[in-house]
């Protein structure tokens, strides 16, 4: 079980912010004023009591809750973020065939067949899957595990990993997979959850048969994490990016209410908005590796 206090969590945010006022990035009004802050969120009646205990469950229970809207809510914000990347990194590669592992809904499948590769998607997710054969319904698709993928050695041209590796314990076993089914020659482009953001509350949520708050495993897997996995396989690095969220703009006002646990920790940040904008991080990591050419 996984206890989640929403003045902890505001604490928490304080915390880090006071963390890079003292190593420089903040000035002595901002400090004082998340001491400030700090003291009224401990005589705050609207966070006194309000801890949820939520229950881990598998990737599949909470994407065959999650599969209809997906796109629009749960994996929407961070799409704009990586799409760009990927299709900057895949630009120049001449159509074969491509792999979307842990494809979901279809959304790279999609790009890809867009492109001309012919499209092979593989996820875990039955009800994912129908989502993507509905979309492209040239390409081909498999239930199926990463560290198991249904397919032959040497061959696809590209693979394109999205969003799911946050899922996944240790990645050396998934990482050889791709090592496995790319040919020489090959671009992989891994897209994840940046271990910050994970810790910033970035995970996925369900419910229980009687509404029980549930919470899929999800890993905060430092780079070293990946570039172990994939040199250890034979991968080479191409290149690196930590794109962050938009912060531009003036801050928002804070909001009045707290909300409920499945809008957290969205709604928590809207109520801290300025230690919240002070403690943004990267959002996402995508990695861009090659097999080498034989």
């Amino acid at each position: 079980m996984i206890y989640q206090d929403p003045l902890g969590y505001l604490l928490g945010l304080e915390g880090i912010a006071l963390l890079d006022a003292w190593a420089g990035d903040h000035d002595r009004a901002f400090t004082e004023a998340r001491l400030v802050e700090i003291r009224r969120l401990l005589d705050d009646e609207k966070l006194r009591d309000r801890g949820v205990l939520a229950e881990r469950v598998t990737t599949v229970t909470a994407y065959r809750q999650q599969s209809a809207d997906y796109d629009e809510h749960a994996g929407g914000g961070l799409f704009t973020i990586d799409e760009p990347f990927v299709a900057e990194f895949l630009g120049d590669r001449e159509p074969g065939v491509a792999l979307d592992a842990a494809c979901g809904t279809g959304r790279f499948a999609d790009f890809l067949a867009s492109r001309g590769h012919r499209v092979i998607g593989v996820d875990s997710s039955p009800d994912m899957l129908a989502h993507a054969r509905r979309r492209v319904p040239d390409g081909e698709f498999h239930l199926g595990e990463l560290h198991r993928l249904p397919l032959a050695d040497d061959w696809v041209d590209v693979i394109v990993c999205a969003l799911a590796l946050v899922h996944v314990p240790r990645l050396e076993s998934v990482l050889a997979e791709f090592a496995r089914v790319l040919r020489p020659g090959g671009d992989l482009v891994i897209s994840d959850i940046h271990h910050e953001h994970v810790t910033r509350g970035s995970v996925i949520t369900a419910r229980g048969p009687g509404g029980e708050p549930c919470i899929v495993a999800s890993h905060r897997h430092k780079f070293g994490d990946y570039l172990r996995a994939a040199l250890s396989s034979g991968l080479q690095v191409v290149r690196c990016e930590e794109p962050f969220t938009r912060t531009d703009g003036p801050p928002p006002e804070a909001a009045t209410e707290i909300g409920d646990w499945q809008d957290w920790p969205w709604s928590l940040l809207d109520y801290l908005p300025e230690a919240a904008r002070a403690t943004a991080g990267p959002a996402l990591v995508i990695w861009h590796f090659r097999q080498p050419a034989a």
